[in-house]
C-alpha cells in the first residue's frame, strides 16, 4: 500500500465554502484529498480548484451501492474528472443489513461483482468498515470475514477507530486482512462521553503518559504500514 497521507474532506463538512479549506490543506502539506458526495456536482469545477493548489484526489467514497449498478457512467465520469485511483463503498443503511452469515457474504459478492468490473475500467474498489461489521453473528462469524468470504477481489480501506469501536484489536484484522487493504482512515476514539456530535471520535494525538491511545507509533500505524 503507498505511504501517503490525504485529507478526507467530508470531515470538513460543515465548514464551508470548500475554497479556503483546500487552501488551507495546501498550506499545511497536503498534497491528496479523499472525495465524498458532496463534493461530486461538479467534478470538473473541483477538480480545477485541486489543481489551482496542488492537490490530487486519488480516493473517493460513493453511496450507496446502487450508484454502481444503476449510475456506472457518471460515476465513472466523475471518477475520471477529479483523478480518482481507488473508489469505496462505506456504508449500509441499518434496515438493509442482512442479519446472517449467509447474507452478509451475498452482500459481499455484490459488492465483488463491482469491484470486477471497476478493475476492468481500471479502478479498484473495495469496501469501508464501520463497527457493525465486528459485531459476532449467531454462526460465531463476523460480517466483516463473510463479506470478504463473498467479495475475493473486494479490497478494503480499513477504518481503524471504527474496528477499535467495535471493541476488537485492530492489529488483529490488519494483519489478517492486510493484502486486501488499498487505504487506511486513522483517526482516534474520544474518551466515553466526549465529541457525542462526532460519534465519539476525535484526532488522532500522542499516546499519553497515563494511558494507551493511538499515536503515529502505535502498533496500530506500525501494523498498518506493512499492509
Amino acid at each position: 500500500m503507498p505511504k501517503r497521507v490525504s485529507f478526507q474532506l467530508y470531515s470538513a463538512r460543515n465548514f464551508q465554502p470548500w475554497e479556503p479549506i483546500i487552501e488551507h490543506l495546501a498550506k499545511c502539506g497536503y498534497k491528496e484529498v479523499e472525495g465524498f458526495g458532496g463534493v461530486y456536482g461538479e467534478p470538473e469545477k473541483f477538480r480545477e480548484l485541486l489543481d489551482k493548489h496542488g492537490l490530487t484526489m486519488p480516493t473517493g467514497h460513493f453511496f450507496p451501492i446502487d450508484m454502481f449498478e444503476k449510475e456506472k457512467k457518471p460515476v465513472l465520469k466523475i471518477a475520471k474528472a477529479l483523478g480518482m485511483r481507488d473508489l469505496y463503498c462505506p456504508f449500509i443503511m441499518p434496515d438493509a443489513r442482512p442479519k446472517s452469515g449467509a447474507g452478509w457474504k451475498s452482500w459481499g459478492k455484490r459488492l465483488g461483482e463491482t469491484a470486477k468490473w471497476m478493475r476492468d475500467e481500471g479502478y479498484g474498489f473495495g469496501w469501508h468498515n464501520h463497527d457493525f461489521e465486528f459485531v459476532k453473528l449467531k454462526d460465531g462469524s463476523t460480517p466483516h470475514e463473510r463479506i470478504f468470504d463473498g467479495g475475493p477481489m473486494l479490497d478494503w480501506e480499513c477504518d481503524i477507530a471504527w474496528v477499535a469501536f467495535a471493541k476488537q484489536n485492530p492489529v488483529k484484522w490488519i494483519k489478517a486482512y492486510g493484502d486486501r487493504i488499498t487505504s487506511v482512515h486513522i483517526k482516534d476514539n474520544a474518551p466515553k462521553g466526549e465529541n457525542l456530535d462526532q460519534h465519539g471520535q476525535s484526532d488522532v494525538v500522542p499516546a499519553p503518559s497515563n494511558g494507551p491511545r493511538s499515536s503515529p507509533r502505535s502498533p496500530i500505524t506500525r501494523a498498518a504500514s506493512h499492509t
